[in-house]
């Protein structure tokens, strides 16, 4: 697979395509069992709140995870994103209920760096507020 996005068609400032990723129980539930990460906060409502949270939430590394598809989408190889980081701000509530939560995400190339590549700038929020802060990829482009 490679990169189908041209260094030479991006500027500064190219917005990527937003996107949104419901998150339920259920998807919870599956997460855990993929990633071995059973901690009570992500699956038990009376553990969470007895812990100080308002509801269960999301796994922070889920969250990651259902951002940077924006970057991938759009690049179209998940092998060109270099680096990846961010900073969990805000948890993302997932309440008991058939809608769950939403995670919104959207982007835009920072700056265009050395060697085709460009530095991504993600914007992720539930409910109106930030879960995730730097968040920042290096991607590279063909």
């Amino acid at each position: 697979m490679a990169a189908k996005i041209s260094y030479a068609d991006v500027e500064a400032g190219t917005e990527l395509p937003a996107q949104s990723f419901s998150v339920t129980r259920a998807t919870l539930v599956q997460y855990a069992g993929a990633s071995g990460d059973f901690n009570p906060i992500h699956w038990n409502e009376k553990f969470a709140t007895e812990v100080g949270l308002p509801d269960v939430i999301a796994h922070g590394m889920f969250t990651m995870a259902e951002a940077i598809r924006v970057v991938t989408d759009w690049v179209g190889d998940p092998g060109a994103v270099v680096e990846y980081g961010v900073r969990f701000t805000k948890p993302v509530v997932v309440p008991n209920d058939d809608k769950g939560a939403l995670i919104e995400v959207s982007a835009k190339v920072a700056a265009k760096l050395d060697s085709n590549r460009v530095r991504v700038d993600l914007v992720a929020s539930s409910e109106g507020q930030k879960v995730l802060g730097m968040s920042r990829a290096v991607v590279q482009l063909a």
